[in-house]
């Protein structure tokens, strides 16, 4: 079994698809520590975002920003968590 500072990313995984087609996606290789601290950073702005969206009438900027940070933060977690899985199935 690989240790973890081993795994990386898988690419699979996919931001926003666009008619169908992915627009944006995971790049492979990555190391999964690294991927996840990105992660964290993105969904911790996404929160700091939808906090600001919750009190900001005026514009929806906030909450467009939080939609967008969730879903690559998403994208790199499922990514991370799909590159587990398959290391546990091949064990």
């Amino acid at each position: 079994m690989k240790k973890p500072s081993d795994l990386k990313t898988s690419g699979l995984c996919a931001v926003h698809d666009c008619y169908k087609t992915p627009l944006f996606r995971v790049n492979s290789g990555g190391p999964i520590e690294q991927a996840l601290a990105q992660a964290s950073d993105l969904l911790g702005l996404a929160t700091k975002f939808a906090e600001d969206a919750a009190f900001e009438r005026n514009t929806d900027r906030p909450a467009w920003a939080a939609h967008h940070l969730t879903a690559m933060g998403r994208a790199v977690v499922d990514d991370v968590a799909a590159v587990i899985r398959e290391q546990k199935a091949s064990t």
